[in-house]
């Protein structure tokens, strides 16, 4: 390759009289920058040697010489370490503990302070025999180590014989009471088969939304309806909060407070206040209850937390308790789909409150029970009234719950004696009628009940300190 004139006319034939394509002798113009950091990259991965083959310095990360480090002494380490008093542990324990216990102060710094000293937890039992606790150790283990009879609690051998005749009757007993319910008697009731729609809010995905807006929350708000709070009220949720996770603050809302008395709902805050936290809630954007003060309980949180940038505060209850609903009522808009069937929210959500605080939305979960009946499920509106096969037969437990004169003055009927004629008259009041003039029973039944789980028909569970309360204002009413 030439230079100088050489070189011009050899771009010109070219034709590439393009801007760096003029290339001078002794430029290194086949290696840019990348390259030559990439090949000096290999050539530090090889260790440099004298004549007789040993190395001289090693390669890249790979010294064996020890690091050469100093640590600045510290005169607190040929100190004593600090011990406490007995009574002053004691001391601590009783106020830790009694703070850790109030619902009304909060524990912050929790991994500062020495939480394994407010409880000492017990010994758990390992699978290994506790061999030395019980016996020597040299007659344990070693040269003279002994053969450990067999511990039994007869004192002789005769009362030895007695104890296992004892256990062979109860053994062949128990063989003879299995055989007997193996058998199937045609006569005897025979429970029946829960409907799958009545296992709704137990579902694996339901679950594992709970636990992500568990984990993800600083607060969490257990929202409860306030005609059924003790039936609406996660205890299970609850107790794992209060285990798995205690640095959580956990505060009730007694929400859908505009469907029963005051003093109903000033009563139930009252109960659920000596756990946690608990204030009365109307779900409205338009004229609501509670929402200044949920507000400014949320803004006190944040305060607690300044450490934080923001904080998360997760909504966890029972299907259509409303959780969506205060969202809104809180965000002044529609930011939550919300519907009056439960399961309308179907995956966890974010949701900007402000600056510093942040909500978030979960479906609703029902905690698996053995004594909620399919009774009790549909009537806390768990499940949708279109999917029971025969809603007719849970009229008689609404009867039950609901006064008389409610229903009278809602469907405007009276002189009924049972659940079957008031469907019936109900039925007949509407022109609910089928083929041959049979009212439809399945049709009103349906319909009872969702005015029932929507709030038409007044009805609600008394606290339990308040109903001598009840009673005296029915008799004056």
């Amino acid at each position: 390759m030439g230079v100088g004139k050489k070189e011009r006319s050899r771009v010109a034939r070219e034709g590439s009289d393009k801007a760096g394509n003029l290339k001078l002798k002794g430029e290194n113009f086949y290696r840019d920058t990348a390259k030559v950091k990439r090949l000096n990259m290999y050539k530090q991965g090889r260790a440099q040697r004298n004549a007789q083959g040993d190395i001289t310095k090693a390669a890249s990360f790979q010294s064996t010489d020890a690091p050469v480090a100093r640590i600045a002494p510290n005169r607190r380490w040929f100190g004593n370490t600090r011990v406490i008093a007995q009574h002053t542990l004691t001391q601590f324990r009783e106020a830790l503990g009694s703070t850790k216990n109030n619902p009304y102060q909060v524990l912050m710094r929790q991994n500062k302070l020495p939480m394994s000293l407010l409880e000492e937890e017990t010994a758990v039992a390992s699978p290994k025999a506790a061999v030395v606790e019980t016996e020597p150790f040299g007659k344990t283990f070693g040269p003279k180590a002994q053969r450990k009879r067999p511990k039994v609690t007869a004192g002789s051998l005769d009362d030895l014989a007695e104890k296992s005749v004892q256990d062979h009757e109860t053994y062949e007993q128990k063989l003879e009471n299995e055989a007997l319910m193996s058998v199937v008697n045609p006569t005897d009731w025979i429970e029946e088969a829960r409907e799958a729609i009545f296992s709704k809010g137990q579902s694996k995905r339901i679950w594992n939304e709970l636990y992500k807006v568990i984990d993800s929350s600083d607060v969490v708000v257990h929202v409860l309806d306030a005609r059924d709070p003790l039936g609406t009220r996660c205890q299970s949720v609850e107790q794992y909060i209060k285990k798995e996770a205690p640095h959580k603050h956990l505060i009730f809302v007694l929400n859908k407070c505009d469907l029963v008395p005051t003093w109903v709902a000033a009563a139930w805050v009252k109960t659920l206040s000596k756990e946690y936290p608990c204030l009365a809630f109307h779900a409205s954007i338009n004229h609501s209850f509670g929402k200044g003060t949920l507000i400014q309980l949320l803004r006190q949180f944040s305060v607690l937390h300044s450490d934080r940038k923001q904080i998360s505060v997760g909504f966890i209850g029972y299907p259509n308790t409303g959780k969506s609903s205060i969202i809104n009522t809180i965000r002044q808009k529609k930011v939550c789909t919300v519907a009056p069937i439960p399961g309308e929210t179907k995956v966890w959500q974010y949701i900007t409150l402000m600056k510093r605080i942040y909500l978030i939305d979960c479906p609703g979960v029902v905690p698996p029970s053995t004594k909620d009946t399919e009774t009790d499920i549909l009537l806390r509106g768990v499940v949708r009234v279109e999917n029971v096969s025969y809603p007719e037969q849970y009229i008689p437990a609404l009867l039950e719950r609901c006064a008389v004169n409610h229903l009278e003055k809602t469907y405007e009927i009276s002189g009924w004696n049972n659940s079957t004629e008031f469907l019936e008259m109900l039925a007949r009041k509407g022109g609910r009628l089928l083929k041959g003039g049979e009212p439809d029973e399945n049709g009103i039944a349906k319909m009872v009940l969702n005015d029932f789980t929507r709030g038409r028909i007044p009805w609600y569970i008394p606290p339990p300190d308040d109903r001598d309360a009840l009673s005296e204002t029915e008799d004056k009413a």
